[in-house]
């Protein structure tokens, strides 16, 4: 694989200080409560507002506060999204009456949690789309208590009006002016005004990623998520600046987010090269884009569609575009590919359309999670829980069997427990 435009190494590894600032943080929510909540509302985002939870007011008046082109493109969204978590759940079934032998009925069920905390991070832009994604399928999931969190915009002590608009359009079932790692340790060992759920769900900067770590146990979570992350595979037919537009959209995120791109065609890669650097002249969020393309971006030149799928399997990127014109070559590489957050085929599919309106769900795994997670999903809030149910020759002719095993592991009462269904 030759290289045309480099990048530097990337630190993905949690540094002790922050693990260490945000045990401190957690351990002072525990013993503390609303009194460290509110210090570090304080501290972090200058909120000194008494309560977090947000009112009925302060929701119909963001409503007045935003245009009616944003209230309209935030239901559109909204619609796209909950049509593709309502398709998700019908494919997600009970197995009822299943009998591996006669007397023997096995199964399960499709539970959801009872109730989980959507975080929607503000940092630097806010992310209302997000509210979209992860509120949408945990209601079409069926989870009785949903909650959404954000921090406040630097010293108001209230969420962004869009922010807070999209979490009441999808349907929160209670808002919070909370973020950064206090909101996680509150929403997961609980305070004197928040009640504590069984499941988070978001992405938020490293303080946040962290917090879901060290409270992984305590609650549920989807995953850890890092920085953000698109690879583009070219043949090298498509159009270079559309594929730059892409990989800014991504750099655009953070100085540390990463987009790569892996040609075909050396030609196409310096093209793109060129297109990126003559964007970032006019781009509105070059300061960061540019910082992320010159230390992260990353263009690559391919032998063949072995060697560059060879290459993405392994990498497992966030978001994975084929940018070809040939639906069918399209189709024949999304077949070989396996490894990825979400999957962008042909040159129309593009990122930021996942990213806000399609329908599927921007929280994807990033930094190789791809490997062994797809992204958050309406399945994401359910659990499929087994049962069982044997007439008593059922339970005789398996007592036999489970007394040997149980006897050869060496567990007494368990062998003992299977051999009083024989004698019964």
């Amino acid at each position: 694989m030759k290289t045309i435009k480099p990048s530097k190494e990337r630190q993905t590894a949690v540094d002790r200080e922050t693990r260490a600032a945000v045990e401190d943080i957690i351990e002072k929510v525990i013993e503390q409560g609303d009194q460290a909540l509110r210090f570090y509302s304080e501290k972090f985002d200058g909120s000194t507002r008494e309560s977090f939870l947000v009112s009925q007011e302060e929701i119909d008046l963001a409503y007045e506060k935003i245009t009616a082109e944003e209230l309209s493109d935030i239901k559109e969204a909204a619609k796209n999204i909950k049509a593709f978590a309502e398709a998700q759940r019908e494919t997600i079934g009970e197995l009822k009456d299943f009998a591996p032998m006669e007397g023997v009925t096995l199964g399960h069920k499709i539970i959801p949690v009872d109730s989980a905390l959507c975080y929607v991070p503000g940092g630097n832009y806010p992310l209302y789309s997000t509210a979209l994604m992860l509120v949408i399928p945990a209601k079409v999931a069926g989870v009785k208590r949903v909650c959404a969190a954000s921090p406040t915009e630097k010293g108001s002590g209230e969420i962004d009006d869009r922010t807070l608009v999209a979490m009441s359009v999808a349907g929160a079932d209670e808002i919070y002016a909370l973020g950064g790692a206090q909101a996680i340790g509150a929403f997961a060992y609980g305070t004197e005004s928040i009640k504590p759920v069984d499941m988070i769900v978001g992405p938020g900067n490293q303080f946040v990623a962290e917090a879901k770590r060290q409270c992984y146990g305590q609650v549920g979570i989807d995953f850890v998520a890092g920085p953000s992350e698109v690879m583009v595979l070219a043949d090298g037919t498509g159009d270079a600046k559309t594929v730059a537009a892409d990989l800014l959209a991504q750099s655009e995120h953070a100085p540390n987010a990463k987009g790569i791109l892996i040609t075909l065609d050396e030609d196409f890669g310096q093209a793109v090269a060129k297109a990126v650097d003559e964007e970032l002249k006019t781009l509105d969020t070059a300061d960061i884009a540019r910082i992320s393309w010159e230390s992260q971006g990353e263009i690559l030149l391919a032998e063949s569609w072995e060697e560059a799928i060879d290459y993405a399997n392994g990498y497992a990127p966030e978001h994975l575009e084929i940018n070809v014109k040939s639906d069918v070559l399209a189709e024949e590489l999304a077949s070989r590919l396996k490894n990825y957050g979400s999957l962008f085929m042909g040159e129309n599919a593009a990122e930021v359309f996942g990213d806000y309106s399609s329908g599927t769900n921007h929280t994807l795994p990033t930094a190789r999670a791809a490997r062994y997670t797809g992204g958050l999903f309406v399945g994401t809030f359910l659990k499929t829980c087994t049962y069982q149910k044997m007439t008593e020759d059922g339970a005789i002719k398996l007592s036999s069997l489970t007394e040997r095993l149980a006897q050869g592991e060496g567990l007494a009462a368990h062998a003992l427990a299977a051999k009083k269904r024989r004698k019964k």
